[in-house]
Order: C-alpha cells, then sequence, then structure tokens
C-alpha cells in the first residue's frame, strides 16, 4: 500500500481559484488529497464547477466570493477557511487581472484597478493568512509573469504591477524565512486560458514559433509546479521567481 501524498490532509487558499490556472491548481492539490479553498470575485457557475471536480476526486472543498482588493473580503475569505477546516498550511495568490492598453491610453482608474488586484489583493490575503501558517512549514506561493521581465508594447502597467509581486516576494521571503515560511513566485509565459483567448487568436502562431518547446502552455503545466513549491521537497527554496514559458526567455 503506497503512503499518502505528503499534501494529503493539507489546507490549500487559491485565490482566483475559479478558472483559468487557479482551477487547475486546485483540481492537481485535491488529486493529492489536499483540503481546497478557493477565493473568486465573480461567476459562481464556474467556482461551481471546480468545487464539483474537488469533490470528485475525493477532496473536500470550499468557495468563498469576494473582492481580494477590499481589505474585509481578504479576511473573510481566510477567516472562513480556517473557520471551515481549522488550519491553513498553503496561500496560492493566484488572483489576478491582465488587460493591456497603449501607455497613452492609461487612465488612473485603469492603473489603481491593476495595482489593486493584483498587488494589494496579494498583500491583503498574505496579512490575512499569515498568523495561521505553520511556523516552520508554512507555504506562500505568488503569481507573476514572464511579461515581468520581458514585457511587450502595451503591457506597461500590467508588467509593472506583475514586477511588484516578484519584488515583494522576495522581500517576504527575508522577513518570513526565520518563522521557517518560504516564499516564492511563480511567473508563467502565456498559458491558454479565458484571460489569453484574444492574445492567442492574434499572436497564438508566433508564440508557438518562438517556444522552444513548441507549444502553448497548458494550466496543468504551472500547476505541477506550485504543487512542488507546496511540498517538503521545496523546503529549501524561497525568495525564488521560476518563470515557466517554455524557454522563451
Amino acid at each position: 500500500m503506497s503512503s499518502p501524498h505528503p499534501l494529503s490532509g493539507k489546507v490549500v487558499l487559491i485565490t482566483g481559484g475559479s478558472r483559468g490556472i487557479g482551477a487547475a491548481i486546485a483540481r492537481r492539490f485535491a488529486a493529492v488529497g489536499s483540503r481546497v479553498a478557493i477565493g473568486y470575485r465573480s461567476g459562481n457557475a464556474a467556482a461551481e464547477a471546480v468545487l464539483l471536480s474537488v469533490a470528485d476526486l475525493g477532496a473536500e472543498g470550499l468557495g468563498v466570493q469576494g473582492d481580494i482588493a477590499d481589505a474585509e473580503a481578504a479576511r473573510d475569505l481566510v477567516a472562513k477557511t480556517v473557520a471551515r477546516f481549522g488550519q491553513l498550511d498553503v496561500l496560492v495568490n493566484c488572483a489576478g487581472i491582465a488587460p493591456y492598453r497603449p501607455f497613452e491610453a492609461v487612465d488612473a482608474a485603469f492603473v489603481d484597478a491593476m495595482f489593486a488586484t493584483n498587488v494589494r489583493g496579494t498583500v491583503l490575503v498574505t496579512q490575512a493568512a499569515l498568523p495561521h501558517l505553520p511556523s516552520p512549514g508554512g507555504r506562500i506561493i505568488n503569481f507573476s509573469s514572464a511579461m515581468a521581465t520581458r514585457p511587450v508594447p502595451t503591457s506597461s502597467i500590467y508588467a509593472a504591477s506583475k514586477a511588484a509581486i516578484a519584488t515583494l516576494s522576495h522581500a517576504l521571503s527575508k522577513e518570513f524565512g526565520p518563522r521557517g515560511i518560504t516564499v516564492n513566485t511563480v511567473a508563467p509565459g502565456v498559458i491558454k486560458t479565458e484571460m489569453t483567448t484574444d492574445v492567442l487568436t492574434q499572436r497564438g502562431d508566433a508564440i508557438v514559433a518562438q517556444t522552444p518547446l513548441g507549444r502553448i502552455g497548458q494550466p496543468d503545466d504551472i500547476a505541477g509546479l506550485v504543487l512542488f513549491l507546496a511540498s517538503p521537497e521545496a523546503g529549501w527554496i524561497t525568495g525564488r521567481t521560476i518563470i515557466a514559458d517554455g524557454g522563451i526567455s
């Protein structure tokens, strides 16, 4: 009889867990027996579908709706997770928005919305989660983007918000290291999700041609990396940003 996976029974909170990469991460943790909470801003049907697949995999799931850019909603997400499962072991800050806009067309509201979700949301949920994470052994996995280091025209504000996440994670790894909590960042290239439909329609062939591995990345390509970073095997890795883009970088 094989021994259970080391993450079996652990509690994992994934923001942006109702679709795309976040949904794939939720299913991957459920498949190894983790208990999974997903935070989502909108799209009840998508969240329900993910929770159904979590249950089909034999795992416990919880969905919490709210906008993580709001401090009360961020606290509520963590509080409901801990109330339901009694603990919190892994935080995956996957929620994000990615609109592109020519720089001349950028206004204050556009900048504020981007940084509110992509940066402030990560800060607020991490602050709420920190008191509950095991010390030592807690895991925080944040999401940057390959765009942070190789931006394209019209991606300036998005790329800047994702560069902020990489630096934030690096700094927090220094701060949380003495507690035995690791903080790492995943920086995906273009991954096939709802969010990238337009990009792939316009530039899909060119992206494949540029990619040494010769295909478009899939959500499961990223989910496996997150599972590794959450595992005991990654206990000596912290403060790193791992670019997962099929070799373009």
